[in-house]
């Protein structure tokens, strides 16, 4: 507002000091007339001649036409490139499954996997069929966890991860260490151990005493390919 009336002031002063010069150079030419003839044939011709100059300077409207049309055209042909540009550089986008779709179809893709990547691969399947606040605990002092989650009616499941050959059973020692801690310890509601090999009796047994569900690979692979049921199921 203080800006808008300054330049108003401005023009306001300029205009009545354009004024007021005007009238004075009038008198002055009425009270002298014949040196206001004289000024006026000697200094008419040499501003009108700074006119002519100043005007042929100046770029002609149809030239001012041409050069925004060139200008234009040029901004619309960067805009252009820079579309191409950043369509190259954006990332391919592959057709294949939802990320969701967590699937591996054999023994021997979760045994190609190391231990971790194997807890990891637990992990996403219990994401995939709808746990929550699902945690890879895995690692020295996990006290037997190796993943924690909710399932999606709000039990705690624990699950213990043992990636081992098909000959290599998990026995009752395995299963005690982990029945040890995944109740008094993890607050278990679920307690289940999933492994790529297969159960000893006593393991098994001891399991059945403290209701802790194993998972063999046959279930495993079942449970990854959406044909069998969940270790919390």
């Amino acid at each position: 507002m203080r800006r808008t009336v300054f330049v108003l002031g401005v023009l306001g002063a300029l205009g009545t000091g354009g004024f007021l010069a005007v009238r004075e150079v009038f008198r002055w030419a009425v009270e002298h007339p014949g040196t206001a003839t004289l000024v006026t044939v000697v200094v008419f011709p040499f501003v009108l001649a700074l006119v002519v100059v100043a005007v042929r300077g100046m770029p002609r409207l149809r030239e001012l036409r041409r050069a925004a049309r060139e200008g234009k055209a040029e901004a619309e042909a960067e805009v252009a490139r820079a579309a191409v540009v950043a369509e190259e550089a954006a990332p391919a986008v592959v057709d294949g499954p939802e990320p969701t779709a967590v699937r591996w179809s054999s023994v021997e893709d979760f045994l190609a996997m190391d231990a971790y990547a194997f807890e990891q691969a637990i992990a996403r399947l219990c994401e995939r069929d709808g746990c929550r606040d699902v945690q890879v605990v895995g690692g020295a002092g996990d006290l037997g966890a190796d993943v924690l989650a909710v399932t999606s009616d709000g039990r705690r499941i624990i699950i213990q991860c043992k990636r081992y050959c098909t000959t290599n059973k998990v026995g009752s020692q395995d299963m005690q260490r982990f029945g040890g801690t995944c109740y008094t310890v993890h607050e278990a509601e679920i307690a289940a151990v999933v492994t790529t090999s297969s159960f000893t009796e006593p393991a098994v047994d001891y399991a059945d005493t403290c209701g802790i569900r194993c998972f063999d690979g046959d279930r495993l692979v079942a449970w990854s390919n959406g044909g069998g049921p969940t270790p919390w199921g």
